[in-house]
């Protein structure tokens, strides 16, 4: 069984939200973090940078929550048959944990950096239910968590974006995203 290392309010949930999604069965097996089980030999065998999250599938083991997202995507049939749909889909989880989520982080850039990078996205969404498409995918995952923390750990008010509004509350409804992202984020 594919296991899921995380701490609690990681992105760890992040993985989880698409494990549920899939209907993937997984253990959890949650880090204290505090404690420093992550900087542990056992946990730096699988991940020697000691950051979560981490799986492991049997021999396998991988780090990163997008490069595991995309991993989970195509090992279970979850990516397009072409070589530039693929590509579409690792440049908006790239986006998501590489751009969207640093100026998301980093509160002396966030005014000039978000309504820059939020514009485009809220205008893709008028064409469209989802990032992926017309059907929820990977992408939803990756980009929906970074813009669903902004609402729920710094407060952002997407009412100026109201494409970007509606999706953050439908993502926020699926039966998925309750189960493992709201509930690592209570206190």
């Amino acid at each position: 069984m594919l296991k899921l290392y995380g701490g609690s309010r990681s992105r760890a949930a992040i993985v989880q939200w698409y494990l549920e999604e899939l209907g993937v069965p997984y253990e959890f097996v949650l880090l204290d973090m505090a404690a420093g089980e992550h900087l542990q030999a056992p946990y730096l065998a699988l991940n020697p940078m000691g950051k979560v999250p981490a799986i492991q599938n049997g021999d396998f083991s991988l780090w990163e929550s997008g490069a595991i997202l995309l991993y989970l995507a195509e090992k279970h049939g979850q990516l397009p048959n072409t070589v530039e749909a693929r590509a579409k889909i690792n440049q908006w989880t790239l986006f998501a944990n590489a751009t969207l989520s640093v100026a998301l982080i980093n509160e002396a850039t966030r005014d000039a950096e978000l309504p820059r990078l939020l514009g485009p996205v809220d205008q893709m969404l008028t064409t469209q239910p989802f990032l992926s498409g017309a059907e929820f995918g990977v992408v939803d995952v990756a980009l929906g968590a970074i813009l669903a923390y902004g609402v729920m750990m710094f407060k952002l008010d997407y009412s100026a974006y109201n494409a970007i509004s509606a999706y953050v509350e439908q993502l926020m409804a699926r039966t998925a995203f309750k189960k493992a992202i709201l509930r690592q984020s209570d206190p």
